[in-house]
C-alpha cells in the first residue's frame, strides 16, 4: 500500500491502533561485610506494570465487516528477592571464590485479556481472559578456581517453576497448574597467557522460557525446552591502546517458539541451531578521541525442516555497529555512530525479505562551567528504514483475496533535539 501511494510510510490502515503502558518500580539493596573475605548482598524488588494495546495485523482477513482489531490488556505485579553469599579463599598457589545464591520471583497478572474489538470502543469477543500466577524459586552455586594463569569456573543453577492459570472463559472457573524443575550447569575455562592475551572456552545448559497459558494447556509437555550454548574466544591487546576480542559460538534450542498475538497462541517451531562469529575492536586514538566497532555474523537454521525451507524468520544474519567518540576536548564532547542490520529472511523459505538498514546518529555537547549545552541528531542522513517488520497474511476490506507481505513500523526519520543541563 505504501508503494502504491494509498497510504504514506507513516500512515495506517487502522488509525485506531495504539495503546498505553505504565510501570512503577521499587528496589532495595543491602550489602554487609562479614569478614575480610566474606560478604553478603541482598536485593528485594517490586514492580507494578499496566499494559493496554490495540493492534490490527490482518485488517479484514477474519472479519470482513468489523475488521480484525485486537485488544491486549494486562495488569501485572512482580515481586521477588535475591540473596548471595560471597566467600573468597586465597593461597600462595591458588585462589578460590564461592558464590551461593537463593531467591524467588513471582508474577501475578489479573484479567490478562485478548479480545476482538472494534475501534477500541466495542468488545466483539473475548478470545482469552484469565489470571496468571507464576512463581520461580531458584538457587545457584558459582565457583572460581584460579591456578596461576588458568581459571576454571564450574557452576550450577536449579530453578523451580509453578504455573497457575485461571481461565475465566470457562463456564465454571478452572485453575490449571503445572510445575517443573530445571537444572542448568555451566563450565568455563579462561587462560591468561599474559596481560595482553587471554583465551576462553565457555559452555552451559539452560532453557527457553515459555508462556503459562501454553504450559497448562499442553499438560506440562515442553514446559522449559533445553538450550545449549558454547563460546570459544580470545581477548587480545596487540598494542597498548588497541583491544581486539573475537569469538566463535554455537546455540542449540530444543524448541523454538513463535508468539501469534492475534490468536493468543504460542506456536512451537521445532529444533533450531545458530552459530556465528563475533569481532570487536576498541582503540584509543589519543587522550580525547576513541574508536569502537563490533561485527557479528550468524548462521541460523531450523534443524527438522528441508533445506531451503529452514530459515528462521527475522533471525539476524549480519549486524555491525561502530563509532567515534570524543571527550574533554576544549570543553566539547560527543560522537558519531552507525548501526547496520543486513536484510534477512522474513519467512521460512526466504521468499519474503525484511529489508536491512544503515543508520547514523550524531551528538555534540559543550560545557561552560556548570552548564552543558547539547545537540543530538537521530538518523543523520534521513534514511528510510523499518524499525519493526514481519511477514503476515492480510486483506483489505474491498480485496477479494488475502496477500502475504511485509508489514512494518517505520523507523525514526531525521530528528534533532537540544538540551541544557545545569550541574550543582
Amino acid at each position: 500500500m505504501v508503494d502504491s501511494g494509498a497510504i504514506s510510510r507513516f500512515g495506517a490502515v487502522d488509525d485506531t491502533e495504539g495503546g498505553k503502558t505504565a510501570r512503577t518500580n521499587v528496589n532495595a539493596t543491602l550489602s554487609k561485610s562479614i569478614d575480610e573475605n566474606t560478604f553478603l548482598k541482598a536485593n528485594a524488588f517490586y514492580s507494578k506494570y499496566d499494559f493496554e494495546l490495540y493492534s490490527n495485523f490482518t485488517f479484514f482477513l477474519d472479519d470482513p465487516i468489523n475488521g480484525d482489531q485486537i485488544k491486549q490488556k494486562e495488569n501485572r505485579s512482580i515481586y521477588g528477592m535475591n540473596t548471595e553469599l560471597n566467600k573468597s579463599i586465597k593461597n600462595n598457589n591458588w585462589d578460590v571464590l564461592f558464590q551461593l545464591g537463593v531467591g524467588f520471583r513471582s508474577d501475578a497478572a489479573v484479567d490478562t485479556e485478548l479480545s476482538h474489538t472494534l475501534n477500541r470502543t466495542t468488545v466483539l469477543e473475548n478470545l482469552k481472559l484469565g489470571d496468571i500466577d507464576q512463581t520461580n524459586g531458584f538457587t545457584y552455586l558459582n565457583t572460581e578456581f584460579k591456578f596461576g594463569k588458568l581459571l576454571i569456573n564450574p557452576a550450577v543453577r536449579v530453578d523451580y517453576f509453578k504455573f497457575n492459570y485461571q481461565d475465566k472463559l470457562q463456564t465454571a472457573y478452572k485453575t490449571q497448574t503445572e510445575t517443573e524443575v530445571k537444572v542448568s550447569p555451566k563450565l568455563n575455562f579462561i587462560y591468561s597467557q599474559n596481560n595482553d592475551l587471554q583465551f576462553y572456552l565457555k559452555s552451559g545448559i539452560g532453557f527457553h522460557s515459555n508462556d503459562t497459558r501454553v504450559v497448562v494447556q499442553n499438560d506440562g509437555k515442553q514446559v522449559l525446552p533445553t538450550a545449549i550454548g558454547t563460546d570459544l574466544g580470545t581477548i587480545w591487546k596487540p598494542f597498548p591502546k588497541l583491544l581486539v576480542n573475537s569469538a566463535l559460538w554455537y546455540l542449540y534450542l530444543e524448541q523454538e517458539f513463535v508468539y501469534v498475538g492475534d490468536a493468543g497462541i504460542i506456536e512451537p517451531s521445532g529444533k533450531t541451531r545458530r552459530m556465528g562469529v563475533d569481532l570487536g575492536l576498541r582503540y584509543q586514538l589519543n587522550d580525547w578521541l576513541y574508536f569502537d566497532a563490533d561485527a557479528n555474523y550468524t548462521y541460523a537454521r531450523s534443524i527438522d525442516e528441508a533445506k531451503g525451507e529452514d530459515y528462521i524468520p527475522l533471525a539476524p544474519d549480519f549486524t555491525s555497529t561502530a563509532g567515534l567518540s570524543f571527550q574533554k576536548w576544549k570543553g566539547f564532547s560527543g560522537g558519531l555512530r552507525y548501526r547496520y542490520l543486513k536484510s534477512r529472511p522474513a519467512n521460512e523459505d526466504n521468499s519474503i525479505v525484511a529489508k536491512g538498514y544503515a543508520i547514523a546518529d550524531f551528538n555534540i555537547n559543550y560545557q561552560y562551567k556548570s552548564v552543558t549545552f547539547g545537540v543530538s541528531i537521530e538518523n543523520l542522513f534521513d534514511t528510510e528504514w523499518n524499525e519493526t517488520q514481519f511477514a503476515t497474511e492480510s486483506r483489505l476490506q474491498n480485496e477479494p483475496n488475502s496477500v502475504e507481505e511485509i508489514h512494518f513500523t517505520p523507523g525514526t526519520p531525521f530528528f534533532m533535539k537540544g538540551k541544557i543541563t545545569y550541574t550543582f
